[in-house]
Order: C-alpha cells, then sequence, then structure tokens
C-alpha cells in the first residue's frame, strides 16, 4: 500500500524535474567517479608497486571528449592530485595510480611516496578546473579494498 501512494509523488517529481530521482552522474552523462581501489593488496609498506595498486577510476558516460586539463581529484585530508593537459574520450576511462610511473594514454601517475586513501574510511572528490566539484565517492570500514561508486 506505501507504494502505491509513493507513486504519484514520484511521478508528479518526474513531471516537475523531467527527470527520474537518480545520481548526478547517472541522470545526465558526465565524468564521474567509477571506482576507488583505496586498499592495495598485501601489507601496506610503502613500495612503489603497492603504491601503484592503490588507485581512482574516473569515467566519461558522456558521447564526447571532456579536458580534464586542471581538473582536481582530492582525498578528505587535502592531498590533491591535477590532471596535465589530459582528454578522455566518449565512454572511456582514466586510472590514477599513487605513486610513481610513466603516465600512459589510460593510467597516470600521482608521484606519491606514500599512500593517500585511508583503508578505514575516506572520501575522493572529483573537480573542474574551475573548482566546481563533480563527484565524490566515501568509504567507511576496511570492506573489500574497493568500492565501485
Amino acid at each position: 500500500m506505501q507504494i502505491r501512494a509513493a507513486l504519484p509523488a514520484l511521478a508528479g517529481a518526474v513531471v516537475l524535474t523531467g527527470t527520474i530521482l537518480s545520481t548526478p552522474a547517472q541522470a545526465a552523462g558526465s565524468v564521474y567517479i567509477y571506482e576507488v581501489y583505496y586498499d592495495s593488496p598485501g601489507s601496506d609498506g610503502g613500495s612503489n608497486a603497492s603504491l601503484n595498486a592503490e588507485w581512482v577510476k574516473i569515467k566519461n558516460s558522456t558521447s564526447s571528449t571532456v579536458s580534464l586539463k586542471n581538473w582536481k581529484i582530492k582525498d578528505a585530508t587535502g592531498y590533491t592530485y591535477t590532471f596535465g593537459d589530459v582528454k578522455i574520450g566518449a565512454g572511456a576511462t582514466k586510472k590514477v595510480h599513487t605513486g610513481k610511473g610513466t603516465n600512459t594514454a589510460t593510467d597516470k601517475y600521482w608521484g606519491r611516496s606514500w599512500y593517500v586513501w585511508n583503508n578505514t574510511g575516506d572520501t575522493a572528490k572529483l573537480y573542474k578546473a574551475s573548482g566546481t566539484k563533480v563527484d565524490s565517492c566515501s568509504w567507511s570500514s576496511r570492506g573489500s579494498g574497493y568500492k565501485y561508486c
């Protein structure tokens, strides 16, 4: 009975807003945080291989290429990665690894010598070059070591 009562309200919201309620990234195609691998496998000893097993994946769900120049990824304490002159194709992803490495078309490297993402809880945030927050993804427990956002 409660479901039937909610349907007219939902229908009214769709008529007023023109959209069905969902996350911003899913509602109207955008660039967003797709996945965070916050707990690299094994012990957190700080090796470059371990640091690079910690990453954030950004996805472009639009039908156009988007420039990420000067976009930023930040954690809750303010550690910041800034994209260079990088573009992300329609439907494509980019992975930003914590450690050092050679940037490729699909993988970027933060160049840090210690971990960014807290295993027991943190928030990854994505900002446009203008400073506008585009998306965020949070976790509050160790869990599986990764989170689809």
